[in-house]
C-alpha cells in the first residue's frame, strides 16, 4: 500500500510540473525579417538574455509578427510595432515593452515588469517546490 501511495503520489505531482512548466512566465518577442531595432536586441541584448535571472525566469520565445498567433497566445493583443516585448505568465499578460529602447532602458523596463510578476511564481519555482515536497514524502 505504501509502494502504491508513493507511485500515485509521484504520478500527480508528474502531472503537476508538467501543467505548472506548460504555463510558465515568458518574454514573448514580436519581431519582423528587416527590423533594424530587432537586430540591435540581438546584437546587445539576445547573447546574454537566457543567461540573466530574468532569461532563467522568464525565457524569451519569438514569434514573428506575419506569422498566424499561436493558439496559446491568442489573448494577447499584436501591435504593428516591432520588437514588441509582452512577459505573460499563466496565461495572463504582465505588462509589455514597446520597441527597443537601448539597452539600460530595457533592463529597467524589464525589471519594472518584473515587480508586477511578483512572487505568483513560474513553472521554473513551482518544479522545485514540487520536487521538495516529494522529498519531504520520501
Amino acid at each position: 500500500m505504501k509502494f502504491f501511495s508513493r507511485t500515485a503520489l509521484a504520478g500527480a505531482m508528474s502531472i503537476t510540473f508538467a501543467l505548472a512548466t506548460a504555463r510558465a512566465a515568458e518574454l514573448i518577442m514580436f519581431e519582423r525579417a528587416g527590423c533594424v531595432w530587432c537586430e540591435a536586441f540581438d546584437k546587445q541584448i539576445a547573447p546574454v538574455y537566457a543567461r540573466t535571472e530574468e532569461g532563467l525566469r522568464a525565457p524569451l520565445r519569438r514569434v514573428g509578427i506575419e506569422q498566424t498567433l499561436p493558439v496559446d497566445l491568442a489573448f494577447v493583443q499584436v501591435e504593428r510595432l516591432t520588437p514588441l516585448f509582452v512577459l505573460i505568465d499563466k496565461g495572463r499578460e504582465i505588462g509589455r515593452i514597446r520597441g527597443y529602447p537601448g539597452p539600460e532602458s530595457f533592463w529597467m523596463q524589464l525589471s519594472i515588469l518584473f515587480e508586477k510578476l511578483g512572487v505568483s511564481g513560474t513553472g521554473g519555482e513551482r518544479a522545485q517546490l514540487l520536487q521538495k515536497q516529494l522529498r519531504e514524502y520520501d
